[in-house]
């Protein structure tokens, strides 16, 4: 198995793989790209919205700026819109559902590195994939980490750090983000 493949099965991998840093450079410089858009450019926005991302749905609205890690690890479905400064490390799959709704400064990160010393010093990382289901707001500052999903129907509080899977129509929210209210009409 090639650390690429490592990385997508949440297995152990060299962080500093050529071919992972190559498309590291590629993804990175569309995001460059996509930053330094006017506003108003809707049309080339959503055309690097496609390079950037595995799959993007109709009706995508992305503010500027963003960082992305790989993008072709990630899919998103129709009608999302993420507002400023979203942050992706999207080492393994992330999939984003249809009419999701997230604030500014959320921050996605599948990725994550061993707690041992001589691992973490030797660039090795690991990952776990993240899915956030259909009809969710997730609130302004959240962090999700790596292995969660988060079902369809949720809302999740702002500032709050998603260390755990929340179950589908939920309210959730705090550090760590705990369910509050559940099993939310439809």
């Amino acid at each position: 198995m090639n650390e690429r493949e490592k990385m997508l099965a949440g297995s152990e991998y060299w962080i500093n793989d050529p071919e992972l840093t190559e498309i590291r450079f590629k993804t990175r410089d569309l995001v460059d790209d996509f930053n330094e858009l006017k506003a108003r450019d809707g049309d080339a926005k959503a055309q690097l919205q496609q390079k950037i991302f595995a799959q993007v749905g109709d009706n995508v609205h992305i503010e500027k700026p963003i960082r992305v890690d790989y993008g072709c690890n990630t899919t998103i479905g129709s009608n999302v819109f993420i507002n400023f400064n979203f942050v992706l490390l999207d080492c393994c799959p992330v999939t984003i559902g249809d009419n999701v709704f997230i604030a500014p400064n959320v921050q996605v990160y599948a990725a994550s590195h061993p707690l041992d010393l001589g691992q973490r010093n030797a660039h090795i990382g690991v990952a776990a994939p993240i899915t956030i289901g259909s009809n969710v707001w997730i609130g302004g500052g959240c962090i999700i980490l790596p292995g969660v999903s988060i079902g369809d129907g949720c809302t999740i509080g702002a500032g709050s750090v998603v260390t755990k899977s929340i179950p589908a129509n939920s309210v959730a929210f705090g550090n760590p983000c705990k369910v509050h209210k559940s099993n939310l009409s439809a």
